[in-house]
């Protein structure tokens, strides 16, 4: 080969050279994370999410960049967080912290790809037009939590036999709350107990709830499953030690905090599979495909320290049943 030549080919190589680069390193996607809640409270969550993530292939900060949006437990922030993502042009929204969330980042998209956690019926709640077909940009999990209110009430009066009056802890901004209601009422018709209804909207709220239902002579408590009492779990769990309060609780995060006792659905596993669900978007599948996903394993989490604290003897048969104790 002549000189010239050899040279003339080697620049057109190396002018080809960054081409080939982008090719290999094409633009990171960006996935939007919304949350009705907090990051501390909600951090192992969010790492259940990440691991669901890095088993589809997706690393944060390598394969994908996550834009974190905390709404710190004050819904009418959403809206404008979503928008903001929207704004961003983010490859996906995650959704999470109840239909609240969901609902703001539908109202800011009807193209940009929507991965919720939300209550019993996404379907209601207008998200999706059916569960194994969506049919739109928007999938993900359906905790169904609020027809667990009455096991919660059996579980209670196993621990609490001689117990007459229950107290229900709900948010009044949260739809949900007369759905739960009516569960209870109906399961307090057949136990004979009766229902002590406290409302909580803020953290300000929560001690004079508790106070309320002292004064009340109130034999133990249930608490909603609403998102912004889980990103205040930790002062929920405290005041009711302080006011030596027996209570239910929906999920194990709870008890985890020191919550007498929880059943219901993992939520961390949640979080996983919208991982797992958000790297299969990320490779090209439509959230229209992917049906809508319910939980299928619950668990009862009893922690016998805070039973010992009470001064309750956990019958043998229910400690048996527990998928875990914590001592």
């Amino acid at each position: 080969m002549k000189r010239r030549e050899f040279i003339t080919l080697l620049g057109g190589a190396a002018a080809a050279w960054p081409l080939a680069g982008n090719a290999q390193n094409p633009t990171v996607p960006v996935i939007g994370f919304l949350n009705s809640a907090s990051p501390g409270p909600f951090g192992r969550l969010a790492d259940a999410f990440r691991q669901g993530l890095r088993e589809g292939g997706y690393i944060e900060g390598r394969q994908v960049t996550i834009e974190y949006r905390w709404a710190d437990g004050q819904f009418a922030r959403l809206p404008e967080l979503a928008a903001d993502l929207v704004h961003r042009r983010v490859s996906l929204i995650v959704a999470a912290g109840g239909a609240v969330s969901a609902r703001a980042a539908r109202e800011a998209t009807a193209t940009i790809p929507i991965l919720f956690i939300v209550g019993p019926n996404p379907i209601s709640d207008g998200l999706v037009t059916s569960l194994n077909r969506p049919g739109g940009n928007a999938t993900g999990v359906a905790l169904d939590t609020s027809d667990l209110l009455p096991k919660r009430l059996g579980l209670l009066n196993e621990l609490l036999p001689r117990a007459a009056r229950i107290a229900l802890l709900v948010n009044p901004s949260d739809a949900a709350h007369e759905l739960e209601m009516k569960y209870i009422e109906d399961a307090m018709r057949v136990t004979g107990q009766q229902m002590v209804l406290l409302s909580a909207s803020a953290q300000s709220d929560f001690e004079p709830a508790l106070a309320s239902a002292v004064q009340q002579r109130v034999d133990a408590l249930l608490v909603s499953a609403n998102p912004f009492f889980t990103g205040r779990r930790a002062e929920l769990v405290t005041l009711a030690a302080l006011h030596a309060m027996p209570a239910g609780y929906p999920w194990r995060e709870y008890t985890d905090v020191g919550g007498l006792m929880s059943y219901g659905p993992s939520i961390a596993g949640a979080y996983h599979l919208i991982g797992r669900y958000a790297s299969r978007i990320l490779n090209g599948e439509k959230p229209a495909d992917l049906p809508v996903q319910a939980p299928t394993n619950y668990e009862l989490v009893i922690n016998l320290k805070t039973a010992k604290t009470l001064g309750l003897e956990v019958p043998p048969m229910l400690l048996a049943r527990a998928d875990e104790v914590i001592e």
